[in-house]
This record gives structure tokens, sequence and C-alpha cells, in this order.
């Protein structure tokens, strides 16, 4: 038992042939209108390659948060004689020091109950949030004119 189809404009395949551009990315894309169901688009895809090899960089110097700043004599005592270093550096120091001393609220671990060290540089404080102690901190760190 053999079915007629009127195929329109279609061709035997169901879908009009497709130019092909061998050097361009140019493509004809049907309107979806009337592009059958099952037929799939194409699509162009260009890698980029490294025309040179990859030079040795230099490293740049420690900029912002990453820059080692004067300190005020309550974080030097806090941080053991240091008078500069980066604010990145004294959260780590003041995190170590919160893990070491089990100093996190057990039932709230987002709060630090502060013992005498934490007090003398979060302003007398008996506890803090974690995300205070970076604008706590900030007081400490004299500004440097370049």
């Amino acid at each position: 038992m053999a079915m007629s189809v009127p195929l329109g404009f279609f061709s035997a395949t169901g879908t009009p042939p497709l130019p092909k551009f061998p050097s361009s990315s140019l493509m004809f894309v049907q309107p979806a209108s009337i592009r059958p169901s099952h037929a799939k688009l194409r699509t162009a895809v260009t890698y980029a390659t490294a025309s040179e090899p990859a030079t040795e960089t230099k490293k740049r110097a420690p900029r912002g948060f990453s820059k080692p700043r004067p300190v005020s004599p309550e974080m030097k005592e806090f941080l053991g004689g240091r008078t500069e270093i980066p604010r990145t550096e004294v959260l780590k120091v003041i995190w170590a020091h919160i893990k070491e001393n089990g100093l996190q609220d057990p039932t709230n671990k987002r709060v630090i109950v502060c013992d005498e060290k934490l007090k003398m540089i979060f302003g007398e404080r008996d506890q803090v949030g974690f995300l205070e102690i970076a604008g706590l901190i900030s007081p400490h760190f004299k500004k440097v004119e370049n």
C-alpha cells in the first residue's frame, strides 16, 4: 500500500538542498514555519589557536587588600610584633586564632566569642559576627600616601 504525500517545494528527502560555502561561515537557515520538525540546523564552530607560545609573565606588585600596610599598636601586639601586613593575611591569622582556641559559638557558628586578644582589636566587644570581622579590622590599618 503506497501513500502519496504532496511535497510542495521540498525535495524527495523532505528538505531543500542547503548551499555549501567551504571558505565562509555563512549558511542558509530556514524559517521555522517551513522547516520540517526532524531537520537539524547546521552550526559552524571556530577554534582559536595560539600563534605564539606563551611568554613568561612578570609578577606584579601587590595592590589593594593584598598590599602590606602599617598596622596599629593593638594589631601589632595581636600579630606578635609584625608592623606591616596585608589585610588578607590578618584575616587568616585571626581565623587561625579563632579555630585554635575554639572561639566559635557551638550553637551558631557565625558568632565569634571574643577572648582577651580579640577584644583588644575588636573594640572590647564580647562577641562579633564573622561578617563583621573585615570591617572591625579596618581602623587598625593606617593610610599610606602614595
